[in-house]
């Protein structure tokens, strides 16, 4: 399975930097950038930080998706 996200949509919805994410959740922007493109899974407690900040539940934000 694969860890899919909706970060870089949620950012634009908000219009906000990955600079700016990242410092608001404590990443750096290269981490974010790398989650983004699905090249780095986050730790759960970094998944929460990121959903609270967009104040969604955290299923708003990555879903696991079947590799076929």
């Amino acid at each position: 399975m694969k860890l899919k996200n909706r970060l870089r949509v949620l950012r634009a919805e908000k219009e906000i930097s990955q600079k700016d994410l990242a410092e608001e959740v404590g990443l750096s922007r290269q981490t974010v950038n790398s989650i983004e493109r699905g090249k780095f899974n986050p730790s759960i407690v970094t998944a929460l930080k990121i959903a609270e900040y967009f104040a969604v539940p955290v299923d708003e934000v990555f879903q696991l998706e079947k590799e076929e």
